[in-house]
């Protein structure tokens, strides 16, 4: 699809009928071209290789929808997840300034579509292909719902515990086309504020959800309440609980509120999430809340394991820190008594060498630094606290939680197998 073209002058298509779902991959419709089945086959291809699809939806514009979104992907990340982002408002995309990532833009290999990475996260967006911020893409259904297609069985995104997808607000083509597209979808998340303007729309959609059969996974009550930049205290401006008695009465779950806070408006117009570097905040910490009941939809199915991302250019080590107890794993990294850095090659899956070094004194942000130092690019550990992951994501190192104690050979060659099981994540200060 040519996307300098951003005009569109062709007319509704019947296939976005509301409900209308797609067969089965393995199914060819009545009449339908080789071709055409062979796009659905990979498509379902794609998506077999990502376990949670999760939509982002608001009733209407303002709520910040794409602001819990890019948090909810960036929460995840830090849990330790293999998080992609697909931004799907593509009248008004955001997602790349929130990022930081205006002027990124996609390669093109081996006739797939590698996505942008930040962080750990794999994110793709219309944004990244407009020559100019003000461009407007002007189209219609069937360029949107194409181009959506597109990004969903064109992109590369490999292997994922999750793929957060940003709609635009309201019920419209962009939505639709993902539940038509995705029909497996763990359901939605539909983001609200307190007053009744907002609420009223978002009862629309939850009933689009139900009419499709897409599961509500809950409603997020934004901008309830202001935490002042000063003292702290959290004033309710507005009247707040809009969200919540909304839930009930339609009978969804209610995940949290988060209240107003300047970090987070400049964290938005910095490109920086502010569960990143907000953490502290009381903002941060509702989207935590939020998170754990996402985070359950991985955690519940037990025997999870870990897929080795290949982190280094090929041909170059990996070093793989894991902290140790009387020579096993120690179920929580900072209660080490020493770490075993082991080299290996993760083409081969072979262990090349170890060492075994003494840690400095346990403090905020001195072990993080110092095994960046060793030269490490990923730690398994028992367990690891949210602040601890993002400083280790600062550092370049990649975080592998709740593995189980055993000796430190054992617990990298099941790593570059790709057999290491991992469970809850033992430690979440």
């Amino acid at each position: 699809m040519d996307l300098d073209d951003t005009t569109d002058k062709t007319a509704a298509s019947p296939d976005t009928a509301c409900g209308k779902r797609p067969r089965a991959a393995s199914e060819r419709d009545p009449g339908e071209s080789l071709d055409a089945f062979m796009e659905k086959q990979a498509l379902a291809g794609r998506m077999r290789r990502i376990r949670h699809k999760i939509l982002v939806l608001s009733g209407k514009g303002g709520v910040g929808k794409s602001t819990v979104a890019a948090n909810l992907a960036v929460s995840l990340s830090l849990a330790g997840r293999r998080v992609g982002l697909l931004d799907i408002d593509i009248h008004g995309p955001s997602i790349p300034r929130m990022l930081q990532l205006d002027g990124a833009r996609p390669q093109i290999r081996d006739r797939a579509i590698e996505p942008v990475e930040k962080g750990g996260m794999k994110i793709m967006s219309i944004g990244f292909m407009l020559r100019g911020r003000d461009d407007a893409v002007i189209w219609r259904g069937p360029m949107k719902m194409g181009v959506i297609k597109q990004f969903l069985t064109d992109v590369n995104w490999g292997e994922l515990d999750y793929l957060v997808i940003d709609s635009p607000p309201g019920t419209g083509d962009e939505p639709l086309s993902v539940c038509q597209l995705v029909p497996e979808a763990d359901g939605a998340i539909v983001v609200t504020t307190p007053q009744d303007v907002a609420t009223a729309d978002v009862r629309k959609s939850i009933t689009f959800c139900r009419q499709l059969a897409l599961p509500v996974l809950g409603v997020v009550e934004n901008m309830s309440g202001f935490v002042c930049p000063k003292c702290g205290e959290l004033t309710e401006i507005f009247k707040t609980g809009g969200g919540e008695r909304m839930a009930q009465e339609m009978e969804v779950p209610f995940l949290g509120r988060i209240p107003i806070d300047p970090a987070v408006a400049a964290a938005c117009d910095a490109g920086t999430p502010f569960v990143y570097h907000y953490s502290r905040t009381e903002t941060a910490r509702a989207m935590e809340r939020i998170v754990a009941p996402i985070l359950a939809l991985s955690d519940d199915k037990p025997g999870r394991t870990a897929v080795m991302t290949e982190p280094t250019k090929e041909g170059v080590p990996m070093k793989i820190a894991i902290p140790l107890a009387q020579g096993q794993l120690c179920l929580h990294f900072g209660h080490c008594e020493q770490f075993a850095l082991i080299e290996a090659d993760p083409k081969a899956r072979k262990i090349l060498g170890k060492q075994l070094l003494t840690p400095p004194p346990h403090e905020p942000g001195v072990l993080p630094r110092w095994l960046h130092q060793q030269g490490a690019n990923l730690i398994i550990a028992g367990g690891m606290g949210q602040r601890a992951r993002q400083l280790f994501a600062q550092n370049g190192i990649e975080v592998v939680v709740g593995a189980a104690a055993a000796g430190p050979e054992a617990t990298v060659q099941a790593y570059l197998d790709g057999t290491l099981e991992t469970g809850e994540n033992v430690c979440d200060h």
